[in-house]
């Protein structure tokens, strides 16, 4: 059995749930056999390592341990895993990836062979950074991992001339949306598409219920043009309005009625600074903001530079038309030289949707 495999597995349940911390699995062998396993619980409870060491109890004594991470050191929300492990007694330690953090980044492996426990690094290393690929940015960078998303027919529009867009993607297509939407820590939208759709900007689970846990609805709303009667502000989570200032007091005072946080940040060429924003995002602890469009922010976003990952769904139908929307607006550019590439391309069929994601090559 791939024990690295399992843990890998494992650390996937963390997802979504335990932002600003990695998602990390864990799982304990002896003699062959899995004595003890976990993931990563919510901030301020117990890390993969000692889920898993507190299944083994005594059969942790002289087992081997691996994990997806390297194990912390240092005194967070709660105390270092190595300290847990060495106690434990645990005679080896592999590790998929080292800890980019740099209160750890190596001193976890080594305070585990100072006290006399094997380490090994590497094993499906790069399936491990993949799953910790937002928190990798965040904790190096201290902004966050930034997904772009869109649907577009054949003919790479997003919507007809006269802005209908439901439903371009299908069935399974929008399901698997939810999934990405329940990893994220943010999901970003421009006022345009709140205006056009009005969406609700929920992860739902399988059943079509809206979760408990929501992530955060970022509006990018320069000027204050968010309808108080839209849906999102009705729904579950909290909903962040980002406007140029200075707001108007009485808009103000209209979205705080909403319960809406309005944030105010410095305007860039008459909009909300972006970048600005995403280090506002950054310092409140979100580690990964999946954008949904529209075409303006989007296109900002990658003639910024500031797009990391990009999840693209084509579906099987042509609209046509000038005056047809496309996904990304912006600048662009003048040569195709000069057009941004997508590494590590991968697709992957949803009903008779196609969908295609990278990474944005820098």
């Amino acid at each position: 059995m791939d024990y690295m495999q399992r843990a890998l597995s494992l650390a996937k349940k963390a997802l979504g749930h335990v932002s600003p911390n990695p998602a990390v699995g864990a799982v304990v062998v002896r003699d062959g056999q899995i004595v003890g396993e976990g993931y990563t619980q919510p901030p301020g409870s117990a890390h993969a390592e000692v889920v898993a060491l507190r299944e083994a109890g005594d059969k942790a004594h002289g087992a081997t341990m691996y994990v997806t991470l390297e194990p912390c050191c240092h005194f967070g929300r709660t105390p270092p895993c190595t300290q847990a492990i060495i106690a434990a007694q645990v005679s080896e330690v592999h590790m998929a990836t080292l800890d980019p953090n740099p209160q750890v980044s190596g001193r976890g492996q080594a305070e585990l062979e100072a006290a006399g426990i094997k380490t090994y690094v590497g094993e499906h290393e790069e399936e491990a950074r993949e799953i910790n690929e937002a928190y990798i940015k965040f904790i190096t960078s201290g902004m966050p991992f930034v997904v772009a998303k869109f649907a577009m027919s054949l003919d790479g529009k997003i919507a007809t001339r006269s802005g209908d867009s439901k439903w371009i993607s299908g069935e399974e297509s929008r399901r698997y949306v939810h999934s990405l939407r329940q990893m994220a820590d943010a999901i970003m939208v421009g006022v345009g598409t709140v205006l056009s759709d009005d969406p609700h900007l929920t992860a739902r689970a399988e059943e079509e219920e809206t979760r408990e846990k929501q992530p955060l609805r970022v509006i990018v709303n320069s000027f204050g043009r968010t309808p108080p009667q839209a849906r999102l502000f009705q729904m579950p989570g909290q909903t962040l309005v980002a406007v140029a200032a200075p707001l108007e007091e009485v808009k103000a005072r209209q979205f705080n009625g909403l319960a809406a946080q309005v944030l105010e940040l410095p305007a860039k060429e008459g909009s909300v600074d972006l970048t600005e924003l995403l280090k506002a995002l950054g310092q409140r602890e979100i580690s990964s903001v999946l954008v949904e469009g529209g075409g303006t922010l989007l296109g900002s976003l990658f003639d910024l530079g500031l797009v990391d990952k990009v999840f693209a769904f084509i579906a099987p139908i042509i609209i046509g038309g000038k005056d047809a929307v496309t996904p990304v607006a912006g600048d662009g550019v003048a040569e195709i030289a000069e057009a941004l590439r997508l590494s590590r391309v991968r697709t992957q069929q949803f009903g008779q949707d196609i969908m295609i994601s990278g990474y944005i090559e820098r």
